[in-house]
Order: C-alpha cells, then sequence, then structure tokens
C-alpha cells in the first residue's frame, strides 16, 4: 500500500532526522501527524526539491497578470480578421510587419504596440470557463492528480521570492485586485502565499484602522496570544488553525504600518486617467504597490465580461465596446507610468523590471458571427506580454486566413503553445526554476511547478526576450 507521508529522496532521511527539521519542527510533526509536514519552517527549501538545473532569464523582479476571465475574442483584437463582420469604427490599420490592428477599438494601445509582443498560437485544452480559467492559473489540468492541490502561479512566486523579502517588505508578495469567481489560492502550500484580495477604492483599506485605536487593539492582541499560545506554538489543530494564525500575524504587521494604505488611495484625476472604471482602478493600485516597494512582488488585475455568446458588437450594454472601453486606457496609462517611474536598478525603469501578462481561458469562433450576434467558445487564443525583459513590438505564432488554425506557433519543434509554457515563461522571468519537482506535497507524489516541464514538454517562449 502506497505510503501516506512524503517521499524523502536523501538516502536515511526521515521524518525525524531529515536535514531541514529542527528540534521544534520534530515536536509539530509528532503533535500533528500528516498534516505537520505543511509546517515546516522554511517552505521554499522543501525536502530535496528537484529540478533540470535549467538557465533563468531572470529579467524581471515583479509580474502584473492581467486575467480576463470570460475568453476575449482573438479575431477582434490582437489576432484580427477582417471580413464583412468587421464594423467600419474599429479602423483596422497597419502597423508594419505584417501587423493589422483595430485602431479604432483600442486607441490608446494603438501608441504602445512597440511596447507589447504578441503571442497568436496559444491553445485552449478545456472550453469550459470554470476549469479553463483554473488551468492558466495553476498551470495544469484541475481534475488531474494534483490539480485539487496546485497552487496559483501567484502563490508559487511568493512562496520563491521569500528569500528576497526585507523588513520594510510588510505587505503580502501576492495580491490580487477585481477578483473575479474563480481566483485560485495557494493550493497545499502555507496561507502565507495566498492572495491577498482587495476591491481597490479612492479610501484605501478601511479596515487598517482600529475603530478603539492602536493602544486598545495592542492590549487585546496580547491577551488573545496569550491564552491559544499552547495552540499557535503545537498546532495540533492543523494546517486550518496554523493558516488562521498566519493571516492574524500579516493582519497586524499591516495595521502597525499605517503608510502602507497610501499605496491603496488614489485620486479621482488618476482614476480618470485610467479609464474611471474598477479595472482601470485596479492597474493603477498595482502600479502604486509596485512602485512602493513593499513586498508586493505579483499582482493579478481581472477584468471579465468577455463571454460574448451575443450581441458581441452593440454599442449599447455589454459588448466588445464596453470591455475596450475599460481595458484600452488603462493598459496604456499602466504601461505608461511603469515606464516613467524609476526601478530599483540604477538605470532601470520599473517597466523594465515588471513583466506584464495579459490572457483569457480560451479563445472565441471565428469568420461569421453566430445566430445571436456573438461568437462562442474556440480553443485557439492570443496572448500579450510587456516589460520585464520583454522585446516589444512583435508578433509570435501565427493562424491562417480566418483564425481558425495555428500555422505556426513561433517555437521550433511545436504545434501550439499552451497555458503551461505562458507559466514556464514567467517563472523564468522572475528567476525561478520552471522545472522544479517539490516533495512536500500531502501525499507524497512530488509536486511540479508545471507538469512535464522537466521533460521538455512546455518551456518559456525565450523568443519573447529577443
Amino acid at each position: 500500500m502506497k505510503s501516506l507521508l512524503p517521499s524523502f529522496p536523501i538516502s536515511g532521511a526521515t521524518p525525524m532526522n531529515g536535514p531541514d527539521l529542527s528540534r521544534r519542527g520534530f515536536l509539530q510533526l509528532g503533535a500533528g501527524g500528516l498534516v505537520a509536514s505543511w509546517f515546516l519552517k522554511s517552505p521554499a527549501t522543501a525536502w530535496a526539491a528537484e529540478s533540470a538545473a535549467v538557465t533563468t532569464r531572470n529579467t524581471a523582479k515583479n509580474v502584473i497578470f492581467v486575467f480576463l476571465p470570460g475568453a476575449p475574442s482573438q479575431v477582434d483584437t490582437w489576432d484580427l480578421k477582417e471580413g464583412a463582420w468587421t464594423p467600419a469604427d474599429f479602423a483596422p490599420a497597419g502597423f508594419g510587419g505584417g501587423l493589422r490592428f483595430p485602431a479604432g477599438l483600442m486607441p490608446n494601445m494603438a501608441n504602445h504596440l512597440g511596447d507589447v509582443s504578441i503571442v497568436r498560437s496559444m491553445k485552449s485544452q478545456a472550453l469550459v470557463h470554470g476549469l479553463g480559467q483554473t488551468w492558466v492559473q495553476i498551470s495544469r489540468n484541475p481534475t488531474g492528480a494534483t490539480g485539487s492541490e496546485a497552487p496559483n502561479m501567484g502563490a508559487v512566486a511568493a512562496l520563491e521570492l521569500e528569500k528576497q523579502r526585507g523588513p520594510n517588505d510588510v505587505l503580502p508578495a501576492f495580491l490580487s485586485l477585481n477578483t473575479q469567481a474563480g481566483l485560485s489560492g495557494a493550493g497545499y502550500f502555507p496561507s502565507t502565499y495566498s492572495p491577498f484580495v482587495v476591491q481597490p477604492s479612492t479610501a484605501g483599506l478601511a479596515s487598517l484602522t482600529h475603530p478603539d485605536g492602536a493602544t486598545r487593539l495592542g492590549t487585546r492582541w496580547n491577551d488573545i496570544a496569550q491564552l491559544d499560545a499552547a495552540l499557535r506554538s503545537g498546532q495540533p489543530l492543523g494546517k486550518d488553525a496554523a493558516d488562521a494564525v498566519n493571516f492574524y500575524n500579516q493582519a497586524k504587521v499591516l495595521i502597525d504600518t499605517p503608510a502602507v494604505n497610501d499605496l491603496f488611495k488614489y485620486t479621482t484625476a488618476d482614476s480618470q486617467r485610467y479609464g474611471s472604471s474598477s479595472f482601470g482602478n485596479g492597474c493603477l493600485v498595482a502600479k502604486q504597490l509596485l512602485a512602493g516597494a513593499r513586498g508586493a512582488r505579483f499582482v493579478m488585475v481581472s477584468v471579465g465580461g468577455w463571454d460574448m455568446h451575443s450581441n458581441i458588437y452593440w454599442k449599447t450594454g455589454t459588448s466588445l465596446y464596453s470591455q475596450m472601453g475599460q481595458l484600452d486606457p488603462a493598459l496604456a496609462s499602466l504601461i505608461g507610468d511603469l515606464k516613467a517611474a524609476p526601478g530599483k536598478t540604477p538605470g532601470k525603469t520599473l517597466f523594465d523590471e515588471t513583466l506584464i501578462v495579459m490572457a483569457g481561458e480560451f479563445g472565441r469562433t471565428v469568420g461569421n458571427l453566430n445566430g445571436q450576434s456573438g461568437r462562442d467558445h474556440f480553443a485557439n487564443y492570443s496572448a500579450v506580454f510587456a516589460g520585464g525583459g520583454v522585446k516589444g513590438g512583435q508578433v509570435i505564432g501565427a493562424t491562417d486566413a480566418t483564425g481558425s488554425t495555428i500555422t505556426d506557433s513561433g517555437v521550433t519543434g511545436r504545434t501550439e503553445l499552451r497555458a503551461e509554457d505562458l507559466a514556464c515563461t514567467v517563472y523564468s522571468a522572475l528567476g525561478i526554476d520552471w522545472t522544479t519537482m517539490r516533495h512536500d506535497d500531502p501525499l507524497g507524489r512530488g509536486f511540479e511547478y508545471v507538469p512535464n516541464a522537466a521533460a521538455g514538454v512546455y518551456a518559456p517562449i525565450d523568443r519573447l526576450f529577443g
């Protein structure tokens, strides 16, 4: 029968004498049984993690993942296919290198095409929204063996970048703004690496100020710490109790650092520059969080509403016009502001140090519209990359005249690119080994950051970096 204990590749190592387990760690293991495998002092140094010893790009310090749940139409936007269906006010125009772009639909981004790289050869393996959305976030089939325990890309980044945190890094490394339904969390990782979910507001985070004042809060905090000290140290209640302790501790740090609230606030004028929308406000706050350099490293900003089975070109209600009215000014302002902000490295801008990735879960049907004047689910889609070492002004991959078939993946030996390749690219840019296999997963299967990447099935899209 398969053992329920984690596997230990080091000869002779056991839960009692392993090299990464202290005396306290041993007591935690004895008290908590199986679940205590989650409570090792440093999850980033998991038991003898393996890798294929690849060379990472290491060109970015941060990531902004612009997530578009609902699946936007690639043939009306980043892989424009013109036909009788194309509205005249899309105003398609040539921008060199054979690139045709709907400048009327995205007038602001038309001025930033030299800053972005478009990958037109992405293909989804799931045409169900929830399944596809989770797949993009966790880099694997959610129904597979490790799907239920898999962490979000942002959680992996937070864990791997933990060793770079300093005393001023009080914010969680992974934040999610304007979260839509279906956000993936930390998986089997400790809750420390979960996304900190925020709905941006001009007032920032009102909950950072305690109504009874800091003194009374401090007294109550000390009292409760004494009352449940045994539970906090021994962890006999398991992972959920430990996660609750982590959440309390993170919240207390933020309350004790009121200056961080300025990073979440914004003026009406700035909001207007970003399009006066919830998505625009999210992009604005994402820029401020990274510029503030208080520990945020992976920021996910979402805008949904792309599931347009009907009335995709309507001028009223939810349509491509309404959605691009949010996306276009916000993304253009984000790029512009990042380029104007200094980075941590002398001579670098925040744009140079921040990888922007934008994608939905799949694409939409090509050619003429369906009977409801919309487009249905389709496997082919496009992703957009910018900053963080990416060479702008290029198109990678190609589809045929209608967009129905990928004719060139843009990567030698591949017919199409997947969400797993997108994840490999993000990890490589951050200096994270995308072939890592951890051995701290609950059932001891071994957990790969990107399944089959060590075998070369998936890899970073290196052409993005020139």
